[in-house]
């Protein structure tokens, strides 16, 4: 694996660091790999190392190349400037594709909380569009701008026929930020006629990330076996999605 951390802003400290897979002649039906470019929670406030690295990782074991951008925060979170970051980040992905193993037409942003709000409006607001959006526990309403580094613009207004299909996921009684986001956001995806699939999971705190004991940051809290079903039912979704590593043999 190679791992690089590229500076697209040093004066507001934004990055992408990349987790790229090793070719090998045995992984022939790998060629080129699917993609996704992660946006971690934290408010608009901070990007948190638990929604980082190991939703890259978890990724990465399912063949995925990964990328981790941590975007424009706290002073500089104004709109749009995280998404003018997350829109840089897509093309420099797009424009290596071909050195970094990249199938261009099978990208997806993820993103949890206000990560979920920066790639649901690169879905939909972006000037490029990726190829699906996985959205865990999204901040989608404005009216959560409150609690927010910066107000945010309300996404569930801005889906149109261009956002991809979307793979979204959150707890009934997140305290947090209401079930009401993830609701509203699948609504107008299926008033657009947006392929979707939603999962609203019973119980669970927010900030779950992969709700596995190594991202609980020793809080029992954020274990649930039962929430850490969305990865997998994630990436069954886009492995129908995608098609990915179908082989003709």
């Amino acid at each position: 694996m190679k791992t690089t951390v590229i500076t697209l802003s040093a004066e507001r400290n934004v990055t992408l660091t990349t987790y790229l897979l090793d070719a090998s002649p045995e992984l022939a039906n790998t060629h080129p790999r699917p993609a996704v470019l992660i946006c971690p929670g934290g408010g608009y406030f901070m990007c948190s190392d638990r929604e980082a690295e190991p939703i890259a990782m978890a990724f990465l074991a399912e063949g995925y190349q990964a990328f981790v951008l941590r975007y424009s925060i706290q002073e500089n979170a104004a709109f749009p400037r995280p998404l003018n970051d997350a829109e840089e980040a897509l093309e420099l992905i797009r424009s290596h594709a071909e050195e970094w193993d990249v199938d261009v037409n099978k990208i997806a942003a993820c993103g949890f909380s206000a990560g979920g709000h920066l790639a649901a409006a690169l879905g939909t607001m972006g000037r490029i569009r990726p190829n699906a959006l996985i959205l865990g526990y999204p901040c989608i309403l404005d009216t959560i701008s409150p609690l927010l580094a910066a107000p945010i613009p309300s996404l569930e207004k801005q889906v149109d026929a261009q956002t991809p299909p979307s793979f979204i996921f959150s707890t009934a009684n997140d305290s947090v930020v209401p079930v009401e986001h993830s609701l509203q956001f699948a609504v107008a995806l299926d008033k657009a006629q947006i392929p979707f699939e939603l999962h609203i999971f019973q119980d669970g705190a927010h900030g779950l990330s992969l709700a596995k004991p190594h991202t609980t940051n020793g809080e029992r809290k954020m274990l649930s076996p039962d929430v850490a079903q969305w990865m997998p039912l994630c990436i069954a979704w886009l492995a129908h999605l995608f098609g990915c590593f179908q082989s003709d043999r």
